[in-house]
């Protein structure tokens, strides 16, 4: 199943409403540090409501870190970005696929951007709209991703 990766995210309700996301489909929640936020921040834990229990939650105070844990792994890293490459629903997601988001003000740094193995963007029909709430994004990607490869729920 892919994992869902957020690189240091600055605004609690969307953490916590991805981790609710997560929790609903059994999907690993990666955080890289740093954040903007404590993770006993209670604006997060409310947004996740009373289902942190249920994620599979993973902390990585850096992005070193994630890097080191990643190695010990498979899979491809696909970063989402208004910069993308190639258009979610026309990318075939892998099961072992690390699906990376950025934060909210600044998406994914270059150096992620540079070593993923591919970059993702959500299209936007009205051009003066940059991009989605991250919360949502995650949710589009995170369940094409598990349509493409039949497991919805």
């Amino acid at each position: 199943m892919p994992q869902v990766v957020l690189i240091n995210p600055l605004i609690p309700p969307n953490t916590g409403n991805i981790a609710r996301t997560c929790a609903a489909t059994e999907t690993a929640l990666h955080l890289v540090g740093p954040l903007g936020f404590e993770i006993s921040d209670r604006y997060l834990k409310r947004a996740g409501l009373d289902y942190w229990e249920y994620v599979d939650l993973h902390y990585h105070e850096s992005l070193n870190d994630f890097k080191t844990y990643y190695q010990q792994q498979s899979g491809r890293w696909i970063g989402f970005s208004t910069s993308g490459v190639h258009n979610y629903t026309k990318f075939q997601f892998q099961a072992n696929d690390w699906l990376l988001f950025g934060a909210e003000t600044t998406g994914l740094p270059p150096e992620v951007l540079q070593a993923c193995h591919a970059t993702v963007y959500i299209p936007m029909s009205q051009q003066y709209v940059r991009s989605l709430n991250l919360s949502v994004s995650v949710a589009i990607g995170l369940f094409e991703a598990r349509r493409q490869l039949g497991n919805l729920m």
